[in-house]
């Protein structure tokens, strides 16, 4: 089988792997499409702390079950199926607590395991969800990143009255925007980036004001308003005093960064208003949930997908994604 192999930092290749055999618990799946994440790009550069190489890549993909292992109903073959990425042990404190996503000894497909930019690819079976047919199959592998926007807003708990700010208008941020004002309904949800094109994007995607902030503070463009709920899908370390000195009191504010440079804020601008911050990582077991979510038709994922490419083709895609992010958001591969 083909896989999009990183063998050490910086070197990409397109390898022939033999084909892998599930053990008790797994399912085989032949990928069908995948899309890429800005976590590939950095594990192809070695910016990734947690990963290993050589490593296939991948973490966001759609396919159908062809093989399963002992203690798995062989009448999950045939299944269409998209898969998530966390694997947990299901015993240490964060799992008892419902936090799978912060195991103590978690792995993810794609990063730690190998991933879905293969013709086939191994998973647990729990992790292997099935879809209704009225998702079609170029937009499956989308439902993981709008877990991670399903993860930060059960911790958010947006309100229809919720005055939003979106940090961001790349991809997470769009699917912030799409999960904001068609799941919750939150009257206001306004975003801020710096390229006109994803903001332009964000207004596609329902947001009702969009500023650019490259120029103008984004304090002077609000003139006053005071958001009551923030998700930063920038992750610039820059972002979270911003967020607390804009925040209306007894707002809530979200983190989904990964960066390891220091930020500077006072207790006094958190608890002078009583804010509440949280965190994310992954997703924690919402892929259920995602999985309603567009079914009821209260996603519109196509609106983020701007180009397709066969895998053979990943290194453009790639590239494409990394380099040209006024044109491009969300790429899909397309096995061969």
């Amino acid at each position: 089988m083909k896989s999009v192999v990183i063998e050490q930092p910086g070197k990409l290749a397109i390898a022939e792997r033999p084909l892998p055999q599930p053990v008790s618990g797994e399912v085989r799946v032949k990928v069908t499409c995948a899309s890429i994440c800005g976590s590939d790009i950095h594990i192809w550069h070695g910016h990734n702390p947690f990963a290993s190489y050589p490593r296939v890549i991948g973490h966001e993909f759609f396919g159908v079950i062809d093989a399963v292992g002992d203690g798995v109903d062989a009448a999950r073959l045939g299944q269409r199926v998209a898969v998530d990425p966390v694997i947990s042990c299901g015993s240490c404190y964060p799992c008892s607590v419902g936090r799978p996503n912060v195991c103590t000894t978690l792995q993810v497909i794609g990063v730690h395991r190998d991933g879905g930019f293969s013709d086939y690819a191994l998973a647990p079976a729990r992790n292997a969800w099935p879809l209704p047919e009225t998702i079609p199959d170029r937009l499956a592998s989308l439902i993981e990143p709008f877990t991670i926007t399903a993860n930060i807003t059960a911790f958010l708990q947006p309100r229809p009255d919720d005055i939003a700010l979106i940090y961001g208008a790349g991809p997470m941020g769009l699917t912030a925007v799409q999960v904001l004002k068609g799941v919750y309904g939150v009257k206001s949800v306004m975003v801020a980036d710096r390229l006109p094109e994803r903001l332009a994007l964000a207004a596609q995607s329902g947001a009702d004001q969009c500023f650019d902030n490259g120029d103008i503070p984004l304090a002077e463009q609000l003139s006053g308003v005071q958001p009551t709920l923030i998700i930063d899908a920038a992750c610039h370390p820059a972002i979270l005093a911003e967020a607390a000195a804009l925040a209306s009191p007894a707002g809530r504010i979200g983190l989904l960064g990964f960066s390891g440079e220091p930020c500077s804020i006072t207790q006094q601008s958190l608890t002078s208003k009583e804010l509440s911050l949280f965190t994310s990582r992954l997703n924690s077991n919402r892929f259920p949930q995602v999985i309603g979510w567009m079914e009821q038709g209260l996603l519109q994922p196509e609106k983020l997908v701007t180009h397709a490419f066969p895998l053979r083709e990943v290194e453009r895609a790639m590239t494409l994604f990394e380099k040209d992010p006024r044109t491009c958001c969300k790429v899909i591969l397309q096995m061969d």
